[in-house]
C-alpha cells in the first residue's frame, strides 16, 4: 500500500502525464498527418500512463483499471516508436504490434473474467524488455542510431536510455530476479523521457522557424526580384488607354505580361501562364523576359513573336508548359493582329456585342515549332479588348461551377461604359463574392484591358 506522502506524489506524476497527453492529443487533431501520427500515439501513450499512476491510488480507481492499461500500454508506445524509427527498425515495432495486441487481449480477458491478472504479464514483460533493448541501443550508438532514427539528439538518447533502463528493471524485477524495488523510479523515468521529448520538440520547432524565416526571406528577394522584371509602369498611348490586374497566388508566380511600345499608335500586349506555381514558375517566367528582348525587331507579327518566345525557352521548361497570347494594336491603321499558344481566348467588346477570338496553336512544350495563326481585327473607337490568364475564369463557387466565360461576359456587359481601370477592379470584386469566403486563391490572375479611343 503506498503512504499518503506517496499517494499524492503519484496523483501530481499523473497528472502531468495525462494533460501532456491530452494536450498532445488535441493537437495532433489539427496537425498535418506526419505530425498527428506521431502527437497522436504519443498522447495516448502519455494518457494511458497518467491513468495507471491514478491506478495505483486505491481510493481514485480499481486496481484492475492498473492491470488493463499495463496490457493496453504497449501499443501506443510502439506505434510512437515506430514513428521516431525508420528502415528495419520502424518495420520491427509495428511487427511487436501484433503479439502486443494478442497479449492485450488475452491479458484484458484474465482481468475481467476473474482469472489471475498477471496471467499473461510475463509475455508482456519480454516484449516490453526487447522493445526498450532495441530504442535504447539505436539511442546509445550513433553509428545505428544515423540508420535508424528520424532525430538524433543527446538529450533524446539520454531519456530513453534512462526509460529504458527503469522500465527493464522493474519488468525484470518480480519475473526474472528478485531486484530491489524502487516506487518511483519508473514514473521518474517517465518523466525524464517526457521532457527530454518535449526538449527536442522545442529544439526542432525553433530549428523549423528559423529554417522558415530564412524561406521567407529568400522569397521576399524573389518577390521583389520577379517584380522587378514586369514593366514598372503602364505605357501612355495616344488612343489607348490600359489597365493591368496582376495578382500572384504566392509570393512568386507564374503568370507574366509585358508591352512593346514601338511609337504613341503602336504597341504589342504579351501575357503568358507557366503551369504550375510558385518558384520554378516564376524562373521560367523570368525567362520568358529574356525573351521579350529578343523579338521587338518583330513585334508586329504576332506569330514571329510567338515563335521566338518558344524557342528561347525550348528545352528549359523541364516538363512545364507555358501558354501566351499576342496582341498587337496599330491605332494609326485601325487594326489589331492576334496570335496566341494554347491560351484562354481573347475578348473583343464591340457595338454591344463581346466577341471571343481564339487563334490558337499548342502550348509551349508540347510539340517544338508549332505555328500559332494569326488574327487580323479591324479596330474602331470605343472597342474594348481583355487579355487574361486562367485564374480569372476557373475559380469556382460554394455550387463548384466555373466563373467561366459566361459571368465574365456578363461584368464586361453590365460595366460596358466604366473605365478599364474600374472593370478591372469589378471584375476582381466579382470573382471575390463569387468564391467561398474561405476559399484561398488557387491560381495566378493576370489582366489587361485596352480600350481604343
Amino acid at each position: 500500500m503506498l503512504t499518503q506522502r506517496a499517494e499524492f506524489a503519484v496523483t501530481v506524476l499523473g497528472t502531468i502525464f495525462l494533460f501532456i497527453g491530452v494536450g498532445a492529443c488535441g493537437i495532433a487533431v489539427v496537425r498535418g498527418s506526419s505530425a498527428r501520427r506521431v502527437l497522436g500515439w504519443f498522447g495516448i501513450f502519455s494518457t494511458l500512463y497518467g491513468v495507471r499512476l491514478f491506478a495505483a491510488v486505491p481510493s481514485a480507481f480499481s486496481l484492475l483499471v492498473g492491470w488493463i492499461i499495463t496490457y493496453i500500454i504497449m501499443i501506443p508506445a510502439l506505434l510512437f516508436w515506430a514513428e521516431l524509427t525508420i528502415g528495419t527498425l520502424h518495420r520491427l515495432f509495428q511487427i511487436m504490434v501484433i503479439p502486443a495486441s494478442g497479449i492485450a487481449i488475452a491479458g484484458i480477458g484474465a482481468v475481467l473474467f476473474r482469472e489471475s491478472p498477471s496471467r499473461f504479464m510475463l509475455y508482456n514483460n519480454v516484449l516490453v524488455i526487447c522493445a526498450l533493448l532495441a530504442l535504447a541501443t539505436a539511442s546509445v550508438v550513433p553509428r545505428i542510431g544515423k540508420r535508424y532514427l528520424v532525430i538524433q539528439s543527446r538529450v533524446s538518447a539520454a531519456g530513453t536510455l534512462i526509460l529504458a533502463a527503469a522500465v527493464i528493471h522493474d519488468n525484470l524485477n518480480g519475473t526474472f530476479f528478485n531486484l530491489r524495488s524502487y516506487p518511483f523510479l519508473e514514473p521518474l523515468a517517465f518523466a525524464l523521457f517526457v521532457f527530454s521529448q518535449g526538449w527536442v520538440a522545442a529544439e526542432k520547432v525553433l530549428a523549423d522557424e528559423r529554417r522558415l524565416l530564412s524561406i521567407e526571406n529568400e522569397l521576399a528577394i524573389a518577390r521583389e526580384i520577379q517584380a522587378s522584371i514586369l514593366p514598372s509602369n503602364i505605357p501612355e498611348l495616344s488612343r489607348m488607354r490600359i489597365s493591368v490586374a496582376y495578382c500572384p497566388m504566392t509570393a512568386v508566380a507564374g503568370d507574366f505580361y509585358w508591352f512593346i511600345v514601338i511609337d504613341p499608335h503602336r504597341a504589342g500586349f504579351l501575357v503568358a501562364d507557366v503551369s504550375g506555381h510558385g518558384v520554378p514558375a516564376a524562373l521560367i517566367a523570368s525567362m520568358i523576359k529574356v525573351a521579350m528582348q529578343s523579338v521587338v525587331s518583330c513585334a508586329n507579327d504576332p506569330p514571329s513573336v510567338l515563335r521566338g518566345v518558344e524557342h528561347a525557352l525550348s528545352g528549359q521548361q523541364r516538363g512545364q508548359f507555358v501558354s501566351a497570347a499576342y496582341l498587337w494594336l496599330d491605332t494609326e491603321n485601325d487594326k489589331a493582329l492576334y496570335s496566341a499558344a494554347g491560351h484562354p481566348p481573347l475578348l473583343h467588346w464591340r457595338q454591344n456585342k463581346l466577341e471571343r477570338i481564339q487563334s490558337n496553336g499548342l502550348l509551349f512544350g508540347v510539340v517544338p515549332d508549332c505555328d500559332c495563326p494569326v488574327c487580323e481585327i479591324a479596330i474602331a473607337p470605343g472597342d474594348r479588348f481583355l487579355l487574361y490568364t486562367d485564374g480569372l475564369i476557373e475559380p469556382e463557387n460554394i455550387k463548384c461551377e466555373s466563373f467561366g466565360d459566361h459571368k465574365l461576359e456578363e461584368v464586361v456587359r453590365e460595366n460596358q461604359f466604366r473605365a478599364s481601370s474600374e472593370l478591372s477592379d469589378r471584375l476582381l470584386s466579382e470573382l471575390r463574392h463569387w468564391q467561398p469566403a474561405s476559399a484561398a486563391q488557387q491560381d495566378d490572375i493576370t489582366l489587361i484591358i485596352i480600350d481604343v479611343l
